[in-house]
């Protein structure tokens, strides 16, 4: 009997909700600044985050079972933008 793709899924243990201040500190430590020096709507590229480390924050938020694409977190790289993309993943997980 062979595994078909689709008939594979990804176990991934629920993660605690992650919050507007986890986002602000972890793009803070991305770019070696302070939390406090991001504002919501700073354009996170303008700020020093590249795409690579961008990436890597959304696979690291994705790793408690969201299903974030980076391709929407590129069309608006701000705390608010991301923010809103999160939230709405969140609650419509929950």
């Amino acid at each position: 009997m062979a595994i078909e793709p689709g008939d594979i899924t990804r176990i991934v243990a629920p993660a605690a909700p992650i919050t507007r201040e986890r986002m602000r500190a972890d793009i803070a430590r991305m770019l070696h600044e302070d939390p406090d020096e991001i504002g919501g709507d700073d354009s996170l590229m303008d700020l020093g985050l590249d795409s690579m480390r961008a990436m890597n924050l959304v696979l690291t938020w994705s790793e408690g079972g969201l299903e974030l694409e980076f391709s929407d977190f590129a069309e608006t790289p701000t705390l608010n933008g991301w923010w809103a993309l999160i939230s709405a993943k969140q609650a419509a997980r929950a």
